[in-house]
C-alpha cells in the first residue's frame, strides 16, 4: 500500500456533495473470475481512494446475524448452502449504497454477477443520479488463477485472506487481525478452480457485453502482480478523470 500510495497520491474532495449527483466520482465495479485479485485490489483501492469497498459476501454475513426478516432470510440460504435469489441480493446491496459513507463513492467487489442484478441496481442508482461509471473487468489467465487459489488461505473467523507465496501472515497458520486459524478452501483444489473458471467465462459473457454495449467496460491485465496492478488501476480511473486532484 506505501508504494502505491507513494507512487500516486490523490487529494481527496472533503464535500461528498461535490462527488455525486451527476458528477464523475469513483463508482466503479469490479469484474473478474476467482482469483483474479479483485477482492484484494478492491480492499486497498477503497483505502487509497476514500471510497467504500462493497462485497456481497461481507454483507451477506453481517446481514445474517441481525435480527431483521432480511437478514433471517440470508441466514436461510446460506444455512441451505443454495443461491440467494436475486431480488434479495439487489435489495441488500440498494440499501448498502444508500448508506451515507457511500455517497462519496464505492466499488462494487463481484456485483452484479448477472445481467438481471446489472439492470435492477442501475435503475436504483439512476434514481439517486449516481451511475455506475466503469466496469471494471480482470482478465486473468488459468495459469495465474491456479497459482493464486492454490496458495489462498483464508482465516476461520474473519474471514481475512492471505497467499503462501504472496501474502504471508506475520506468524505462520494464524490471522493477523484476530489471530484465527487459516485453512484452505476445499474448491480452491485445482480441477476445481478450472471447473470454476469455465463456469465464470459462460455465466459472465452477457454481463460483460452489457457493460460493453454500454461503453463503460474497461479490461485490465489479471495477471499483473499486486503492485502493477494497482499502478494501473491509479492510471485508468486518472485517464477517466473519476479522482479529482493528482500530483
Amino acid at each position: 500500500m506505501k508504494a502505491f500510495c507513494a507512487a500516486v497520491a490523490y487529494v481527496a474532495d472533503d464535500d461528498p456533495a461535490r462527488r455525486h449527483h451527476g458528477e464523475a466520482a469513483v463508482r466503479l465495479v469490479f469484474l473478474g473470475p476467482p482469483g483474479a485479485g479483485k477482492g484484494t485490489q478492491a480492499a486497498r483501492c477503497a483505502v487509497a481512494w476514500r471510497v467504500v469497498h462493497i462485497s456481497t459476501g461481507d454483507l451477506f454475513r453481517a446481514e445474517a446475524t441481525r435480527a431483521t426478516t432480511l437478514g433471517q432470510q440470508l441466514a436461510s440460504y446460506m444455512q441451505r448452502g443454495v443461491l440467494v435469489p436475486d431480488a434479495l441480493v439487489v435489495e441488500l446491496v440498494s440499501q448498502r449504497l444508500g448508506a451515507d459513507d457511500a455517497q462519496a463513492g464505492f466499488i462494487l467487489d463481484g456485483f452484479p454477477r448477472t445481467v438481471a442484478q446489472a439492470t435492477a441496481v442501475d435503475a436504483t442508482l439512476a434514481t439517486r443520479q449516481q451511475p455506475i461509471e466503469l466496469a471494471v473487468h480482470f482478465a486473468t489467465s488459468a495459469a495465474v488463477m491456479l497459482r493464486r487459489l492454490s496458495g489462498r488461505r483464508i482465516c476461520r473467523s474473519c474471514g481475512a485472506n492471505y497467499h503462501v507465496e504472496t501474502l504471508r501472515p506475520s506468524v505462520a497458520g494464524h490471522c493477523d487481525h484476530c489471530q484465527g486459524a487459516l485453512y484452505q478452501r476445499a474448491d480452491d483444489q485445482p480441477e476445481t478452480i478450472l471447473k470454476r473458471l469455465d463456469i465464470y467465462r459462460a455465466e459472465s459473457e452477457d454481463l460483460l457485453l452489457h457493460y460493453r454495449q454500454r461503453g463503460l467496460l474497461r479490461d485490465v491485465n489479471g495477471d499483473l502482480e499486486l503492485e502493477a496492478m494497482q499502478r494501473r488501476l491509479a492510471q485508468l480511473v486518472t485517464e477517466e478523470h473519476l479522482l479529482p486532484v493528482v500530483r
